[in-house]
């Protein structure tokens, strides 16, 4: 029985290139990912909003927001009151009248958005177990 030589691997260098690769290939996959599911959370809260003319609905958008090392997403109602108020966060907390009444908040927004935030973060851990 011989003795077998022992294996020697030698390198130079790191794998900066090759680990900045594959980091923007994730993002990329990640920001494709948000899309989806920021259009998806669009039409979850226009299929939520309380409906009167349907301005309010079909105001929603979202936007994914990148920086250094973070990846973030937002929705956003663009429609607003004369006075610049924006409906939304009115029929969500409640408003005063011209009239002296009190209109109750109807928070409909949580509800509609829950589903989208469960799938981001199983979307995440996905991403993280790979």
């Amino acid at each position: 029985m011989s003795k077998a030589s022992p294996i020697i691997v030698k390198h130079k260098g790191d794998f900066k290139k090759t680990e900045a690769f594959f980091k923007r290939n994730r993002h990329k996959r990640l920001i494709a990912v948000l899309n989806s599911l920021g259009q998806r959370g669009v039409e979850a809260l226009a299929s939520a909003t309380p409906v009167r003319t349907g301005k309010t609905a079909a105001s929603w958008s979202y936007e994914v927001i990148e920086s250094n090392d973070r990846i973030a997403i937002s929705w956003n109602n663009s429609n607003t009151t004369k006075d610049g108020d924006n409906i939304v966060v009115l029929l969500v907390r409640g408003h005063g009248t011209r009239n002296g009444y009190y209109v109750r908040g109807n928070d409909f927004v949580t509800p509609a958005i829950e589903p989208i935030f469960k799938e981001i973060a199983d979307e995440a851990w996905a991403e993280v177990r790979k």
